[in-house]
């Protein structure tokens, strides 16, 4: 083989090998998870107790969320296992949660994973179930706000259910809501949740 035909070849191999391993810019990055643990007999996600604020103004929220098999539980009062766990979500309105709020929940019932709208508006608590879902899996989730039908939009994998929103402010305006478990209990077991937003 002469100099010039090897030359060639050299370029081919080098251009190919650059081709092959080049980034797709079209593809997404991979979610960078926090993992939030709620210790045995705790409520609050560890380090994000009530004190732990941080303001937000949104009218999207999206994140991903990770459950492992530490979402699996029995309650001690076999009633409180419907009892909706707070996953994501923020409080409106400029108040307290308890008043006007906007999260997505979870519960371990019927050996399923099941997610919750979980709403307050002027005090009053609001539930619906958005379906069943899979532990280990990346659950795509977003909650919006639209002032012009005064509802909350909450999506999960496409797939999205409203529920009423009675606050005035623009955009969700609030404070961040993070893992909580209960409920009327606190974690039976250790539980860890990865969220990535």
């Amino acid at each position: 083989m002469n100099n010039r035909c090897l030359q060639i070849l050299v370029v081919f191999i080098s251009s190919t090998f650059l081709l092959c391993c080049k980034k797709d810019s079209a593809s997404s990055p991979l979610p960078i998870f926090k993992t939030y643990t709620i210790f045995k007999g705790k409520n609050y996600a560890d380090g994000f107790d009530s004190t732990h604020i941080v303001f937000i103004k949104t009218n999207d929220l999206k994140f991903i969320a990770k459950f492992d098999s530490s979402a699996i539980y029995s309650t001690f009062i076999s009633s409180n296992q419907i009892d909706v766990n707070k996953l994501y979500g923020f409080s409106d309105n400029n108040s307290d949660h308890h008043l006007f709020s906007a999260r997505m929940g979870w519960a371990w019932y019927n050996n399923t994973l099941n997610l919750f709208g979980y709403t307050y508006n002027n005090g009053v608590r609001s539930i619906l179930n958005l379906g069943v879902y899979s532990i280990g899996t990346n659950l795509n989730c977003r909650i919006q706000t639209d002032t012009a039908t005064k509802s909350y939009y909450f999506t999960v994998n496409g797939k999205t259910k409203s529920m009423p929103r009675a606050a005035k402010t623009s955009a969700g305006s609030g404070y961040r809501l993070y893992p909580y478990f209960g409920g009327d209990e606190p974690a039976p077991h250790t539980v860890t949740i990865q969220i990535s937003e």
